[in-house]
């Protein structure tokens, strides 16, 4: 059975300054950047989502967790960091080695100030490869 207390996991603040310390949307496709995921539905991540946070849906992130590099350092985020937990624990159990999840999601995300955006996506936002 799933246990959340077994699942690396981060801060909000943690995960942003480690977004930050990796540098510029320049750096994103390169390996040792990590990437934040957001495993929310598509409904919920257009209401507000982490600022550079990729959208993997978790309806379709079984046929879709393999787009996510292995040889990078991967934060994943959702509303309260449970869902996020669960696929943490998936990816980890299935050969990524560099997975962590952001403890207490978008909420806590929002808690903290972290930089969010609201409404309509703008073109490329929310893409993997973005």
């Amino acid at each position: 059975m799933f246990d959340p207390r077994r699942v690396p996991a981060v801060s909000a603040t943690e995960a942003y300054q480690r977004l930050e310390a990796a540098g510029g949307a320049e750096e994103a496709a390169a390996a040792g950047r990590p990437i934040l995921v957001d495993v929310r539905e598509p409904h919920e991540f257009v209401k507000v989502r982490a600022e550079r946070a990729a959208l993997l849906p978790l309806s379709t992130f079984i046929l879709r967790h393999i787009e996510l590099r292995q040889d990078q350092p991967i934060l994943m985020i959702c509303n309260s960091g449970a869902r996020s937990a669960q696929t943490t624990a998936y990816l980890l159990a299935n050969g990524w080695t560099d997975v962590t999840n952001v403890a207490g999601g978008t909420i806590a995300w929002l808690q903290a100030g972290l930089p969010a955006r609201h409404g309509p996506l703008e073109p490329g936002e929310g893409d993997l490869t973005a």
